[in-house]
């Protein structure tokens, strides 16, 4: 048989990857684990001051099958404020990516980089709404450039070894 040819006329074989085009797609997106602590309530709604507010982060990826890696972000948010701490928040929101016919070194800037910014969205909206459910107002996090916290630890580990979990602070 003819080998077939794409809507721009290619055919597969010129697409750059054996087998036909990259694919990926989002299987399932999840709360793996989420804690919420409110040590000093109910002292901490009567506290002046606004806390200051520590975010860090820590994304991670593993295969868990055939074309499969499941990505998780982790958010740990402690707000302290002269008075105490006002609550401490750790979050492993989690993704299931299939991706077939990715070339392999797009595979870690993907599972790194483009992965963490399609969950971050979800995560952002999961942890304003426990903040306020918690009796806090709203905590919107500012939007994370993943892309470039992940060229900035390749250029650290420009060693040519594996970039593994990228972490940072918001």
């Amino acid at each position: 048989m003819a080998e077939q040819e794409g809507a721009n006329g290619a055919g597969e074989q010129e697409l750059g990857v054996a087998g036909g085009a990259p694919q990926v797609g989002v299987i399932a997106q999840y709360v793996k684990d989420l804690s919420f602590e409110n040590p000093n309530a109910p002292a901490v709604y009567q506290w002046q001051g606004q806390p200051q507010m520590d975010v860090q982060f820590n994304i991670g990826s593993q295969p868990v099958g055939q074309d499969l890696h499941e990505v998780v972000l982790k958010v740990d948010i402690a707000a302290k404020s002269a008075e105490g701490t006002a609550f401490q928040m750790e979050l492993l929101y989690g993704g299931l990516f299939a991706l077939r016919n990715l070339p392999q070194e797009q595979l870690q800037p993907f599972l790194l980089a483009e992965a963490p910014r399609i969950l971050f969205p979800f995560a952002r909206r999961i942890i304003s709404d426990a903040v306020v459910d918690a009796g806090f107002p709203p905590l919107l996090l500012d939007p994370i450039d993943f892309a470039s916290l992940y060229m900035q630890r390749a250029a650290q580990q420009s060693n040519g070894g594996q970039i593994g979990d990228v972490t940072g602070q918001a």
